[in-house]
């Protein structure tokens, strides 16, 4: 939100200055997640991560299959199984069913840190590149484009594929 008020205050300050130095502003736009998607780092970030997400998924799927043959096995016995046998069984169950959740929340952060991890230096590596381009091109501002804060730039604007080809010969 803090964001959003900052570029309809910085949007509302260039309006008005505009008719005063209209030759002087120059204005670009980026789409730092496609740069991050399509430069050769950040692919790499995303295949390491789907492995590891992969690896995940797959112990935490094991885990499901574990309980639902629990639970598959606890109905088939329970006519035979006394009270007690019967309140065991469920809190294994039920004890099992606790630590998959764990399993699972812990997992989903674990997959966030992880990607965070991974993708901050490349981010930070694209925003000096933007940097770089705005004050060597004589930018008076460069916005990153997304859905929520750039509604309409003209095609002209958009310096996300020079910032793509720089990157990647620059970090390869």
């Amino acid at each position: 939100m803090r964001l959003n008020r900052a570029l309809i205050a910085l949007v509302g300050v260039l309006g008005f200055s505009l008719s005063a130095h209209a030759a002087d502003i120059k204005i670009g736009v980026v789409d730092l997640q496609k740069a991050l998607q399509s430069v050769e780092s950040g692919k790499n970030a995303k295949s390491t991560l789907e492995k590891e997400f992969n690896e995940k998924k797959k112990a935490l799927q094991a885990e499901e299959e574990a309980i639902k043959k629990m639970t598959e096995d606890f109905k088939k016995q329970s006519l035979v199984l006394s009270d007690e046998a019967k309140g065991r069984k469920q809190g294994e169950i039920q004890e099992r069913l606790v630590k998959y959740r764990e399993l699972f929340s812990k997992s989903q952060y674990d997959i966030q840190q992880r990607e965070r991890q991974l993708t901050e230096p490349i981010i930070g590596k694209l925003r000096g590149l933007v940097e770089d381009l705005g004050k060597k091109n004589g930018y008076t501002v460069i916005l990153e484009k997304n859905e929520n804060n750039v509604l309409f730039s003209q095609p002209g604007d958009d310096l996300t594929e020079e910032i793509i080809k720089g990157f990647n010969k620059k970090h390869g």
